[in-house]
This record gives structure tokens, sequence and C-alpha cells, in this order.
């Protein structure tokens, strides 16, 4: 069997470190980028950080003992996913610069040919869609943006060669990446505007650097990292309990996040514009110490007034002020809601991922992974399996384990491949938007729910140990066995010329 996987980030290399382990060593990684790492290849803006703590944050077989701060740089992080990949020598497995532009299942042959930009072809028996939900930057269409005459750049795609010493910026989007690179942009910057179009709840992370006596006893003692990462599993299944099924946990949670910034924010206007006008949780909670006080710095201005257009000299909001820049960064966030996009996924009879899903209300897949009419595809960090609060590699290990038992169950029986039966799908999805309903992420717009639908297309609505339970073993009840037969073969050598 040959696999194809798309996307070398922690899901990527996850699952060929898996596939070697098996005894699956027919497998190429196709990645668009020239270096692997996924989201921490591509961000690395300044102050870029995790806000998992890293033995949390970090593959289960693979626990590091020496990690310099409890939630890890952009770059210590992408240190650990290459040293992974070294190690378990799956490095040598990934190509780079490869794009792949559309993947077509062939119904005759029952396998994938992915179409890499230039035109090159490869083919495969399974297809590992590994893109992850926050790989594509979206820029926002404000009216004007093109007639800017300054610099600007995406955060996602961090110009480290503009020097903003003495400039004029502006930072467009208050998300999880712009907590944290605010704060260094506005002791560079002569002055920084930050436009805000909702306040984000803050709880906080001021990430010191372990001391040495820590270190020493992190890396000796027996069974305290282990500790640690079950301890802070439990706390964040906690946090899932108050987000979806247990209110008076959630006040408890909005008390905590009311108190630090009230003590962080001890201006009543800005405290006005910081304060958020919606349930804890229903967005992203984000963390940082560093990012209000920022805020209240003099050079520092935070403008909630909406964005009417850009203009050759600055931004203009709708109550007709003017604030000239010389710089813009966009922080706002990525095409969450894409998953496979911009590549054009074709299954049985040519259908296309994309239009089935708009056809279906939304992307959906059964435990995130599996689509009817899609065999042997699997997605990674695919629909609804995103957490509020969580570990997302602790999902991921549960996709792989997933997907190895799809390929032991092929191994077993012969079959050329497993096709998801469409009851199976339609129950799932029913089921996930069915328990959605009850969760604060129902109670306002947000990168977990789809433009235009409402629906939420990126959160799993239980516990991180009920999703790796779900997913422990595949059930042959729910897919379809595809058989290659002979008399397929001899009409396709007939066909061809």
């Amino acid at each position: 069997m040959k696999v194809a996987i798309v996307g070398a980030g922690f899901s990527g290399i996850g699952t060929a470190i898996a596939l070697e382990e098996e005894g699956v060593h027919e497998y190429v990684v196709l990645e668009r980028s020239d270096g692997i790492g996924g989201v921490w290849h591509h961000n690395t803006y300044p102050g870029a950080a995790c806000d998992v703590p890293s033995y949390l944050y970090s593959y289960s077989y693979e626990q590091r003992r020496d990690w310099t701060q409890p939630c890890s740089p952009q770059e210590e992080i992408l240190r650990y996913i290459d040293d992974t990949a070294r190690k378990h020598r799956v490095l040598d497995k990934v190509r780079f610069g490869c794009e792949v532009v559309d993947a077509r299942w062939d119904d005759t042959q029952l396998r994938w040919t992915l179409t890499v930009e230039g035109g090159e072809r490869v083919e495969a028996d399974a297809l590992v869609v590994a893109c992850g939900q926050l790989s594509r930057p979206r820029w926002p269409s404000i009216p004007g943006r093109d007639t800017f005459e300054g610099h600007e750049f995406h955060s996602a795609e961090w110009d480290h060669d503009h020097d903003l010493r003495g400039k004029r910026v502006a930072v467009v989007g208050t998300g999880a990446s712009a907590v944290q690179f605010v704060p260094p942009v506005a002791e560079e910057a002569a002055h920084l505007d930050v436009y805000q179009r909702t306040a984000p709840y803050m709880l906080p992370r001021r990430n010191p650097r372990y001391p040495k006596l820590v270190r020493s006893l992190i890396a000796n003692v027996p069974g305290l990292q282990s500790a640690r990462r079950l301890g802070m599993e439990a706390f964040m299944e906690l946090c899932i309990l108050a987000l979806t099924k247990a209110p008076p946990l959630r006040r408890m949670l909005w008390a905590w996040s009311a108190a630090f910034m009230r003590l962080q924010v001890r201006d009543p206007e800005l405290r006005r514009k910081t304060w958020p006008d919606y349930p804890i949780g229903c967005k992203r909670i984000l963390f940082s110490s560093y990012y209000l006080p920022a805020l209240g710095r003099p050079d520092v201005e935070l403008v909630t007034d909406r964005i009417a257009r850009i203009t050759p000299r600055g931004v203009l909001t709708e109550d007709g002020v003017e604030r000239e820049v010389d710089t813009i960064i966009w922080g706002t966030g990525f095409d969450a809601d894409a998953f496979v996009l911009p590549m054009h996924v074709h299954g049985v009879e040519g259908r296309e991922l994309q239009e089935v899903w708009d056809a279906g209300g939304g992307p959906h897949a059964h435990l995130g992974l599996t689509v009817a009419g899609f065999p042997n595809m699997f997605l990674m960090y695919g629909p609804n399996t995103n957490l509020g609060v969580g570990s997302i590699i602790v999902m991921i290990e549960a996709q792989v384990r997933y997907v190895m038992s799809a390929l032991r169950r092929l191994r077993a029986t012969g079959a050329t491949a497993l096709d998801l039966r469409p009851e199976v799908l339609r129950t799932s999805d029913v089921e996930v938007q069915d328990r959605l309903k009850d969760t604060v992420w129902t109670q306002c717009r947000s990168w977990y729910r789809q433009d235009g639908t409402g629906r939420i297309v990126n959160n799993w609505p239980g516990f991180m140990a009920e999703y790796v339970k779900a997913t422990r073993e595949l059930d042959p009840v729910q897919y379809q066995e595809l058989r290659l037969h002979s008399e397929a073969l001899k009409k396709d050598l007939v066909r061809a010329p």
C-alpha cells in the first residue's frame, strides 16, 4: 500500500511516524513550503508561542523534559518537530515545494491521483489530508486596500526585513496572534493603532523561563512530567465542561477573567473598550499578561470604530477620522472553514468534496475524519475536531491511531478500500450538531462557525478523552469494503492506448 500525506505539520509528521511503526514504508509527504512544521513554520511573528503548555502540546510518545518555558516559543516548537521527524527517520520522505492542487479518486483502479502544482502526478492507495484548519491566511475585503502606499503584510507571513522602528503602525485584528505580537511591536513602533472589531476575554500568561531547580526536577524526578501532563489535561477537560454543559463553571471562568482584566486595565475608557459583550468562551479565550498593558501605553491607541476603507496614507474609520500610518499588519486570522481548499478533492463519480459539503450545509465528516464517497481518504484536524480549550495534539494522535486501524483492516481483509456508509455520515453529523446546540459557541459569531450559515464547523462538542475513546478503533460495520476485481483491470487495459 502506498500512502500520500498532504502537509508536514504535527498531523502529517505524526502520521508518517505511525506508518513507519506499522511497517508501511511506501508513503510520501507532500509539503507546499520549504520546511516542516505547518503553522509553526509559517507563523514567525514576534512573540509567537503556544498557549498550551508544551508538556501537553507534544507527542505523548516523544516527551521532552528540557523545555525552556511552560508555553514554548515558535522556534522551540519548530525545533521539536524537526528533531522528532529526524529521530524517527521520516524527514527523507517529505517532498518540499509540492503544493497539491487536485486529488482524484479512480473508480476503476480504486486509487488516488494527486496533481502537484506544475503538473506532476502522484498515485496512492490512501490519501491523508493533513492541511490543518489554520493554514491559509485570511485577507479582509476592506475597500481601498490596493491603494495603500505604505507597506503591508499578514501576521502569518511576517516581513522580517521590514524595520518597524520609528514607524507609525496599524494592526488590524485582536485575535490570538495579535495579542502576542502587539506588545513587541508597541515597543518598536513610534506609534501604534490597534483596530478591534470584538474585544477578547483574557486570562494570565506570564510564561517565565523555568528556574534551574525546576528544570532539574522535571528532568530527573520519575513520573513528574507525566503527572503534570495528566493534571493539565484534567484542568482543560474541566474548562471544556464549563463551555459545553456546566454554566456554573462557566461563570467561575468568567469571574477569573474579569478579575484579571480589571487588574490589568485601570483606565475607565480603555476598560470600556476592552470589555467583551458576549459570553465567555463563545470566541477563543486568549492568554497574555502583556497585551492589555501594551494597549495602555501613551503611544498606543485602541480603535473600536469600524474601518470604512484603506486610503493611500492610512486607515479611515466610519466616524470620519483618518489615521496616517507607514505600515499595516493584518492580524485577521485564517480561513478556518476552508479545510482542503485551495486543493480540489474529487471522490466517487468525480464528486467534488467542497460541493458535497456545500450541498450538505457545510463541512462535515464522521469523527472529523472520513466522508462517504471519498474512499481511503482521511482528514486530519478535520471538521468539528478543534477544541475550545485543550491540546490539539491529543486529538491528532487519536486520529492517527484511527487511520492506522483502517489500514490494518484493509490488510486483514484483503480489501482495496474502505468507504464510509452515507447513513453513518448523516447520523454522525446530526449527533454532533445537536450536541453543539447547547454549547456557548452558538451564542456569538466566531471563526468556529461558518460564515453565512452560522453552523459550527470547527469544534468538537465533548471532551478530549471522549474523542480518544471514539476513535480508538475503526468500526468495520460503518464502512463498505471495495475490492479491485481482475475484470476491472482487464477493461482498463483494453481502454489503454
